[in-house]
């Protein structure tokens, strides 16, 4: 399931920045980069700055995502997508610093007459289970701005849709009754109700491998009566390593004009 999230994660991202997804098969994908995202993405300072001066003929690059090896052709070139993949961790960090900017509109058939388009915001969360293992979860949140009403799996039901970065003929938009900041605080607060439902053993088993290493860790040193710095390095080196933590951020997100029963 992770990486069937990846791969609507890339979709998603590269369709609302304009690159073409030219090829899309189950476990893997091609896209068209455009230059904007080349430059985001590719690290190739030099060639732009030659091209530019020059005034070359641009030509983005073309990329292939492994997002599930089991399912793409074995003799298939392309960047393995997973949860730590440095290309991965790259794209969500140019979706956070691109995502404030995104706002879609429902490209939606209308029968001659006017429509309204009501404002949803979404947000997908990476929520980080991390000790001496690592566990992401990735978390896709619509929350209505009129109604409250929330929706998991947000980006599942988005990529059903047409959506279009300007609004279409005879359609007008609905204004919020919920400011995105405070809807941003509900879906947070949401996410959190989550989490503290979950199964925390993890936590619990990491802190027994802590004290385990930390009891063998005290044997070492302890026909000594004061401890050299050495011990203080390594006892907080396993606070690091071991000590539980859940980070939650933010992926990316935007604000949606959808059709008033786009979910029903």
């Amino acid at each position: 399931m992770l990486q069937q999230e990846i791969s609507q994660f890339l979709e998603s991202f590269f369709t609302a920045n304009s690159c073409q997804i030219t090829d899309k098969h189950p476990g893997y994908m091609t896209v068209q980069l455009t230059i904007e995202m080349d430059k985001e993405l590719m690290n190739r300072p030099f060639y732009w700055t030659y091209l530019e001066k020059t005034g070359g003929v641009p030509n983005p690059m073309q990329v292939t995502f492994l997002t599930d090896a089991k399912q793409a052709p074995e003799d298939l070139k392309g960047e393995i997508m997973h949860f730590g993949a440095p290309r991965l961790h790259q794209i969500y960090q140019t979706s956070k610093k691109l995502g404030s900017h995104i706002r879609l509109y429902e490209n939606s058939p209308n029968k001659g007459s006017s429509q309204s388009l009501h404002p949803w915001l979404g947000v997908n969360v990476m929520v980080s289970y991390q000790s001496d293992k690592k566990k992401d979860q990735l978390f896709s949140i619509g929350l209505h701005l009129i109604s409250g009403a929330i929706l998991e799996n947000f980006q599942d039901h988005l990529e059903k849709m047409t959506l279009t970065p300007r609004i279409p003929d005879l359609c007008f938009t609905t204004s919020p009754m919920i400011k995105e900041q405070s809807g941003l605080n509900r879906i947070q607060n949401y996410i959190q109700s989550i989490i503290e439902k979950d199964d925390h053993s993890w936590a619990d088993d990491a802190r027994q491998r802590w004290n385990s290493d930390m009891m063998l860790l005290s044997h070492f040193y302890e026909d000594l009566d004061e401890k050299p710095e050495a011990y203080q390095l390594e006892k907080a080196a396993l606070k690091e390593l071991y000590d539980p933590q859940i980070n939650v951020s933010i992926v990316n997100g935007g604000i949606f004009y959808l059709s008033q029963n786009a979910f029903y």
